[in-house]
C-alpha cells in the first residue's frame, strides 16, 4: 500500500509517440491499481462527491464494490445514476466536481473518481456485462431528438422506466459530440462510444440516424401524425461561432466543429479514408477551451507546428488542466494575452497569416474573470497557412423555427423549466439545446432531469 494521501499513478503514452497517433492518451488503471486506488476513499457518511455529480452516482458504494474487488456490483451501482461511464471517465472535468469536493482532498490527493469510473465500465465491456432493462412496458411513446449525451441519458432512464423510446440522429452514426466532436486519441469510438450507445439499445431503445428533425420530419408531425405522446429535446448546440474580422472566409479558416468533424466522423486522419482536411504546415487555433485543446492537438498530429492564441492569461483558460497539460507536453505552442484582429489572405484566397494584438487583464467582467484590454500599438503577424476558430457554439434554429410554439432565448436557445419543460405541452428539452456549448456530464444531469419531467407528467396526465 502507498502513500493514501497521493494518487495511485496512472499510465499514459509517451508524449514525443502520441503527438505522432490517434491512440488513447491514458492507458487506464489494471485491477490492482483500481483496488489500492479506491482503498484510499474515507467513505464518509455525508458524501459530498455524491453532490459534486450531476446524475448523482452514488460514489462510495461503487468505490467500495472497487476496493472489495466486485467490479460487477461496481458496475450495477454506477449504472443505475449514468448510461455513459465509459465516457464519463474519460471526459467529465472530475477535478471541478466529484474530485472537487472529495474530503480526501483537502490534506492530500482527492479520490481518483473518474479513473476509477473509466475502469469499473471498461472491466463491464470487457466481461460482457449489459445495464438492466425494464421488465415490462408502460405502452407510452416517447421521441428523443438527438443521440448525443443528453438524448442517450434521456432515452436511456425513459427505457428503464417502461417507456417505448426511439431516438432520431441527423448524422449516419449515434453518438453526437461523443463521435463528432471529441478526437479519438480522448474518447475511443468503436472500443467505448459504440459500446455505450449499444448499451441503450439493449434496453430496448430505438434509434433512426439520418433523420433531421425539422426538415425530414417536425415534432409537430412527431406528436399528431407518428403517436408520440412526448418529445425530448437533445439537438446540442452545433452552430459555430466567429469573430466577425477580416478575412474570416478565407479558404484554410475553419470552425473548430467542422475540423473535428472531419477528422472523427469522417476519418480524415485514417490513412486509405478519401476525406480531405487542410494538413496544415502552421495552424493557429484561437480560443482556450476544451474544444480548443482538441483542435490543436489533432491538428498537432496531422503534423502541423500549431498555436494556441487565447486574450487571456493561462490562470483564465478554460479548457481542463489535464488537457492544457498534455497539449503542452505533446508540443503545442501557447500565445497567451494575445487577439487575432485579421486573417491575412493571399492573391489566391487562402490563408498566409493572422494578425495579432497583445493584451492586458483589465476589470473583472459580469462572469468574474478579468476583462482583457487591447495593448495599443502592439499589433504583430504571425505567418500561417490554417485558422481554427474554437469559440463556441450555440443552437441551430432548424429545430425551433420549424416546432409551434417553442419559445427560445435572444441566443437561440430553448427555454425550459428545471425538469425540462418547455413552452409547449409534452415537449421537453436539454443540453446544449437549453444552455449552450457546456459538457457531457452536464448534458447527461439535463437528460436525466428531463426523464424525471417526462416520466411525472405521464403520472400526472
Amino acid at each position: 500500500m502507498g502513500d493514501v494521501l497521493v494518487r495511485v499513478p496512472i499510465s499514459e503514452q509517451d508524449p514525443k509517440v502520441r503527438a505522432t497517433n490517434f491512440e488513447e492518451v491514458c492507458l487506464g488503471y489494471n485491477k490492482e491499481e483500481a483496488m489500492e486506488e479506491a482503498a484510499r476513499c474515507l467513505n464518509c457518511k455525508n458524501a459530498q462527491c455524491v453532490k459534486g455529480c450531476p446524475v448523482s452516482i452514488q460514489i462510495p458504494d461503487f468505490v467500495a464494490a472497487v476496493k472489495d474487488g466486485d467490479i460487477k456490483k461496481a458496475y450495477e451501482v454506477i449504472s443505475q445514476s449514468s448510461a455513459l461511464p465509459a465516457v464519463c471517465g474519460r471526459v467529465c472535468p472530475q477535478e471541478s466536481q466529484c474530485e472537487g469536493k472529495c474530503i480526501r482532498g483537502i490534506k492530500g490527493e482527492a479520490v481518483s473518481i473518474g479513473k476509477l469510473e473509466r475502469f469499473t465500465a471498461d472491466w463491464a465491456r470487457e466481461n460482457g456485462i449489459k445495464p438492466q432493462g425494464a421488465q415490462e412496458k408502460n405502452g407510452h411513446k416517447v421521441a428523443v431528438v438527438g443521440s448525443g449525451p443528453a438524448g442517450l441519458t434521456c432515452a436511456g432512464d425513459l427505457a428503464k422506466l417502461g417507456y417505448d423510446v426511439t431516438i432520431f440522429e441527423a448524422l449516419h452514426e449515434a453518438g453526437g459530440v461523443l463521435v463528432y466532436g471529441i478526437p479519438e486519441f480522448r474518447l475511443p469510438k468503436e472500443k467505448v462510444v459504440a459500446a455505450e450507445v449499444e448499451n441503450v439499445k439493449a434496453l430496448g431503445v430505438k434509434i433512426e440516424t439520418n433523420v433531421i428533425i425539422g426538415r425530414s420530419i417536425t415534432i409537430d408531425e412527431l406528436m399528431e401524425k407518428e403517436g408520440f405522446e412526448a418529445v425530448f429535446i437533445g439537438s446540442g448546440a452545433g452552430l459555430p461561432r466567429f469573430m466577425g474580422i477580416p478575412g474570416e472566409q478565407a479558404k484554410g479558416v475553419f470552425s473548430a466543429n467542422e475540423f473535428l468533424t472531419r477528422n472523427n466522423l469522417m476519418k480524415a486522419f485514417k490513412e486509405g479514408y478519401d476525406t480531405p482536411i487542410a494538413r496544415g504546415k502552421k495552424v493557429v487555433v484561437v480560443g482556450g477551451g476544451n474544444v480548443a485543446m482538441d483542435a490543436a492537438r489533432t491538428a498537432l498530429r496531422l503534423g502541423a507546428e500549431v498555436h494556441v492564441v487565447y486574450r487571456r492569461s493561462e490562470a483564465e483558460l478554460p479548457a481542463r488542466v489535464e488537457e492544457v497539460h498534455h497539449a503542452k507536453e505533446e508540443g503545442v505552442i501557447f500565445d497567451l494575452l494575445q487577439n487575432p484582429t485579421e486573417i491575412l489572405v493571399d492573391e489566391n484566397g487562402c490563408v498566409k497569416g493572422i494578425r495579432i494584438i497583445k493584451m492586458e487583464l483589465g476589470e473583472p467582467d459580469e462572469s468574474g474573470r478579468r476583462s482583457p484590454v487591447e495593448i495599443p500599438g502592439s499589433e504583430y503577424e504571425i505567418d500561417c497557412d490554417t485558422v481554427i476558430m474554437s469559440l463556441g457554439t450555440s443552437p441551430n434554429p432548424l429545430i425551433s423555427s420549424t416546432t409551434k410554439g417553442l419559445d427560445v432565448n435572444r441566443r437561440g436557445c430553448i427555454i425550459c423549466e428545471e425538469d425540462g419543460a418547455t413552452s409547449k405541452d409534452a415537449v421537453y428539452a436539454g443540453g446544449d439545446a437549453v444552455t449552450g456549448a457546456a459538457t457531457v456530464i452536464l448534458a447527461m444531469g439535463a437528460g436525466k432531469a428531463a426523464a424525471q419531467g417526462i416520466h411525472e407528467y405521464f403520472q400526472n396526465k
